[in-house]
């Protein structure tokens, strides 16, 4: 069997995070099934060096254009491919072998209004409906995520399958004495603050977290300070009126993104980190809070609860009153802060790309040629798996 993978999204910070995670666990997992990865020429050489069974080939069509619907077709049977993996929404009509999808969420279906036009609107929602029905299987990323999808596609719920994403294995690890105080002295992080952390598009509801964070430092916590590490702040200038608005300009920073080494000591360097998004396919952030022994306060809305279970405060993401009440708990509260982060701490354990890995991997086998996938030798040596690129900063 022959598997193309569709890596073109692989700096992205949502897709991409999948797309460097799954394949780096491929990688470990299997050393004789050939791979052909659909990629940018920049990211060649980084994805040669997954093996020599992951075979790199350029394709230059821009994501979510009309090019893709027949470059990626003609690549895939210039190649040879058998089975093609496409790590998000858009299947061509002509991919004429046994495919998978993964649909990570329905975001540009929930919320049409983010789009920049029509036309990406009608594109997302005909590739969505497309990838949904002739997909041979459809992998999501919860079942949040799995009813979201049967709400707006006829299609058969025993052809989606639910595996879950995971934390980078970083985020569990105690960094450096050294790193944390270089991260704090470089930041000027020298007191207590409350952490944001992924991209700031507006159904993220960073907005109303400056509201809510404006609440409680009117209750007293006036020392905090809202650290917010995101893309796109310029692009959003409501961001910037909410902390004009209520006088806050030494109070929140915007510090953008960062690489995951950073980035994990933020996390552990935050009394509390709050995740108040509208709606989320998986919702990874919190669980790399948790993993890095963060209590977390986060949405009771979409994936949210499913992801976070019993490991986190919950608060009603549309009632700025609701999540300053949900801050408010958490860093005044010294036992509910202990037990949050043991809690968080089982709870992260029980996620694992490792684990995703391999359910994709079965989802091959059962799709093209078992004996072929089945019989692969496990594990190899994992070094050079390692290389396959860094993100920048929280996916979603």
């Amino acid at each position: 069997m022959r598997i193309g993978f569709d890596a073109r999204k692989l700096h992205d910070f949502g897709i991409g995070t999948y797309i460097r995670n799954v394949l780096r666990q491929l990688a470990r997992l299997d050393c004789e099934t050939e791979f052909v990865l659909l990629c940018r020429p920049d990211d060649v050489e980084t994805l040669r060096q997954l093996g020599q069974n992951f075979r790199p080939v350029i394709e230059t069509a821009g994501n979510y254009s009309i090019a893709e619907q027949l470059k990626v077709p003609l690549a895939l049977r210039r190649e040879g491919v058998t089975l093609f993996h496409t790590p998000h929404y858009v299947l061509s009509p002509l991919v004429a072998c046994p495919s998978v999808a993964t649909i990570h969420d329905c975001i540009h279906l929930m919320f049409p209004q983010y789009l920049p036009s029509r036309f990406a609107l009608t594109y997302a929602r005909t590739s969505i409906s497309l990838a949904a029905r002739r997909a041979t299987r459809v992998i999501t990323v919860s079942e949040s995520s799995k009813r979201d999808i049967l709400r707006f596609v006829d299609t058969t719920p025993d052809k989606i399958d639910v595996i879950y994403n995971a934390y980078d294995e970083r985020f569990g690890e105690e960094p450096q004495e050294e790193a944390v105080v270089r991260v704090r002295e470089r930041y000027q992080l020298q007191g207590e603050f409350v952490l944001y952390a992924g991209n700031v598009k507006p159904h993220k509801n960073v907005e109303r977290l400056i509201d809510a964070f404006h609440l409680v430092r009117q209750r007293g916590l006036d020392h905090l300070k809202l650290v917010v590490i995101g893309d796109e702040v310029s692009h959003y200038a409501s961001l910037r009126r909410a902390v004009h608005r209520y006088n806050l300009h030494r109070h929140v920073r915007f510090l953008g993104y960062m690489p995951e080494d950073t980035l994990a000591i933020m996390y552990r360097l935050a009394g509390v980190f709050v995740f108040p998004s509208l709606y989320e396919g998986f919702g990874l952030p919190p669980l790399e809070a948790m993993a890095s022994g963060t209590p977390v306060v986060v949405s009771n809305v979409s994936s949210l609860p499913e992801v976070a279970g019993d490991a986190a405060v919950l608060v009603n993401p549309l009632d700025p009153v609701d999540i300053a009440d949900g801050i408010m708990r958490v860093l005044t509260n010294d036992d509910l802060r202990r037990e949050l982060r043991r809690r968080g701490l089982g709870r992260a354990r029980q996620f694992s790309w490792e684990a995703s890995a391999r359910r994709v991997r079965e989802i091959y086998a059962q799709v093209g040629a078992p004996e072929t996938v089945v019989s692969a030798p496990l594990p190899r040596s994992v070094e050079p798996a390692e290389a396959v690129g860094r993100r920048k900063a929280p996916t979603e």
